[in-house]
C-alpha cells in the first residue's frame, strides 16, 4: 500500500483530533482527542518506519534495520497509559469537586 494513504489517513485523524479539541468543552471528550491525535502521529511513525524497513530489505541491509521507530511507538504507547491512568484521575477528583466536566470552569478553580 502506497505511503500517501497513511499520509492522507493520519492527517485526517489528527485534524479530526484538532477540530475536537478546539471546539468541545468536555473534559473526557478533549482528552479523547488528544489521544487521537497521539495515536495519528504514532501510526504514522510506524508507516514510515515499515516503509523504510521494506526499503533496506531490498538494498541488502540487516534485518532489524527500520525498526528503530516501531520500538519508539511501543515508549510512546507506554507514556500514553500512564498519561490516560493521570488525566482520567484528575477529571475525576474535578468531577467530585465541582460536579461538572466542563473545562470552562476550570477558570474557577483558580481562586
Amino acid at each position: 500500500m502506497p505511503i500517501q494513504y497513511y499520509i492522507y489517513f493520519c492527517l485526517a485523524l489528527f485534524s479530526i483530533g484538532v477540530v475536537g479539541v478546539l471546539t468541545r468543552r468536555n473534559a473526557i471528550i478533549v482528552f479523547m482527542c488528544i489521544e487521537l491525535m497521539l495515536n495519528a502521529v504514532n501510526l504514522l511513525l510506524v508507516a514510515f518506519s515499515k516503509m523504510y524497513n521494506g526499503i533496506a530489505l531490498q538494498n541488502g541491509a540487516s534485518v532489524t534495520a527500520g525498526i528503530d521507530a516501531q520500538i519508539f511507538v511501543f515508549f510512546i504507547m507506554v507514556v500514553a497509559a500512564a498519561e490516560v491512568s493521570i488525566g482520567l484521575a484528575i477529571i475525576v477528583m474535578m468531577y467530585r469537586n465541582t460536579h461538572s466536566i466542563d473545562i470552562n470552569f476550570l477558570n474557577r478553580l483558580k481562586n
